[in-house]
């Protein structure tokens, strides 16, 4: 009987994504549905399974190999009868980071810092003593060449961590083979890495120069930053003061923090603050809502904002660019990511070539995305991509704020409460209504005079919207 191939289902809009793991071995007898490899993308891992039941007879992909729909990833021998079976992938979505990974304004990421992760395939090989606390503190592992033997070495000593905490172990550098598990049958878990990295952090000052020393300067996005010779964190038994209770971070939030504080401390991060008049924009907001209203389309004022945005990306393209090594990557497309609010946290929703569609266009996307974000829907494709985000806190409240930069972004907008202000016209004093903005932006390719210019420029198009035309 002729083998069964099984092959990669549909993953989204990615057109290709890397393997971090193989689950089975030839010779292993699978499951329909039961999951054969892992991969990833910059905001996801999936599990991808067999559609049909039987013994592996070959294995099509190995460790670091990019796959996409449609890809071969195993032949099956499968039993007489069974029947194919579209098995979508498992996926594991990961949020951004926004920075205020998008607060809320802001890649669902009031920081939207939503998100930047490396799209360099990475594994959970061993580290020689030395080279672990070195990685640590850079925060990144890439991914050395394999050869045959070294796969199969791998895949024999796999340490035993679900697809989560190997992403997570991955985020921080952790070694995954130095890793002692807690869980049954020695699982390792989210708990198990951070005692590792706290452990290796509070280690050998030593270790920690060496790393230093050896990372050099890292000027480009995808440079690791120098060795932080940090006192260990503060263990404290806070039962000893009161009564207290434990919750468990969701999910969104330790990813975020950790894309949260990867940012911070690896981008120079300046914010510019100003004040845009958006009286007459209100107005015609509330014009549109009433005209609309039939419709069910529902005009936000981010919305607006998102538009304002696009015409100033380009006016200044250094704004819709990334830093890659010690070049800069213009980007001919505007993809505009905004915070949106969710019960387990915020998340970066993108809205794709924003500078291609209308406002009512982005109004209703914005809805769609807000919805699916709350629901926990969101795709991560839906999530990718990002040029600039906005985190914007006026529905709540504040003056000024500095949102943290959502890597590989250079810039990120923070949008705070607007409020009735008195404005001197020249012959008295009348009532305006003033929103505040705050652009952090990464001094190593932005100076402060093209951010004032492009806060400037920003502040007159929401002043007199008809600008958003020139």
């Amino acid at each position: 009987m002729a083998n069964i191939q099984i092959l990669v289902p549909d993953i989204g809009d990615f057109d290709e994504v890397t393997v971090i793991e193989l689950l089975v071995k030839v010779g292993d007898t699978v499951k329909v549905e039961q999951s054969l490899i892992t991969v990833e993308s910059d905001k996801a891992s999936m599990e991808i399974p067999s559609s049909h039941a039987g013994v592996v007879a070959s294995l099509k992909v190995k460790l670091g190999d990019k796959v996409k729909m449609g890809s071969l990833v195993a032949e099956v021998e499968g039993a007489a009868g069974a029947a194919p079976q579209a098995t979508p992938a498992v996926a594991s979505t990961s949020a951004v980071s926004a920075a205020p990974a998008t607060p809320l304004s802001a890649q669902a990421d009031i920081s939207p810092t939503a998100q930047g992760q490396s799209n360099t395939a990475s594994t959970d090989r061993p580290y020689a003593i030395g080279e672990t606390s070195a990685k640590l503190i850079e925060g990144s592992v890439s991914a050395p060449p394999h050869s045959p033997s070294e796969q199969t070495s791998q895949l024999a000593s796999l340490p035993n961590a679900s697809p989560s905490v190997r992403k997570y172990a991955r985020e921080l550098g952790v070694p995954l083979a130095e890793v002692k598990g807690s869980g049954a049958n020695g699982r390792i878990t989210e708990e198990d890495v951070q005692a590792f990295t706290q452990a290796v952090m509070g280690g050998s000052k030593q270790t920690a120069a060496q790393a230093a020393s050896s990372k050099g300067s890292g000027a480009g996005g995808s440079g690791g930053g120098a060795g932080l010779d940090l006192l260990p964190w503060p263990k404290v038994d806070f039962a000893k003061f009161g009564p207290v209770e434990r919750k468990d971070l969701s999910r969104i939030k330790k990813i975020s923090g950790a894309n949260l504080h990867r940012n911070w401390v690896m981008i120079p991060h300046v914010t510019n603050n100003d004040e845009a008049d958006i009286t007459d924009l209100e107005a015609l907001r509330v014009t549109l809502n009433a005209e609309h209203a039939k419709a069910g389309v529902k005009f936000t004022m981010l919305a607006f904002i998102i538009k304002a945005v696009v015409a100033a990306l380009k006016k200044f393209p250094e704004f819709n660019a990334s830093l890659d090594g010690d070049q800069l990557v213009y980007k001919q497309y505007v993809h505009v990511g905004f915070a949106a609010d969710t019960p387990n946290g915020l998340v970066v929703p993108v809205i794709r070539d924003a500078d291609k569609k209308g406002l009512i266009d982005i109004a209703k996307e914005m809805t769609e995305l807000s919805l699916k974000a709350r629901e926990g829907k969101l795709k991560p494709a839906e999530m990718t991509g990002g040029c600039f985000s906005i985190s914007s806190l006026g529905g709540i409240g504040g003056t000024n704020f500095t949102p943290i930069i959502n890597a590989p972004e250079l810039a990120i907008l923070g949008v705070s409460k607007s409020k009735m202000q008195p404005v001197w016209d020249g012959k008295a004093f009348v009532p305006r209504l003033i929103m505040p903005l705050s652009l952090s932006y990464d001094h190593r390719v932005i100076d402060g005079a093209s951010a004032a210019r492009f806060n400037a420029f920003l502040s007159n198009v929401l002043a007199d919207f008809r600008r958003v035309a020139l």
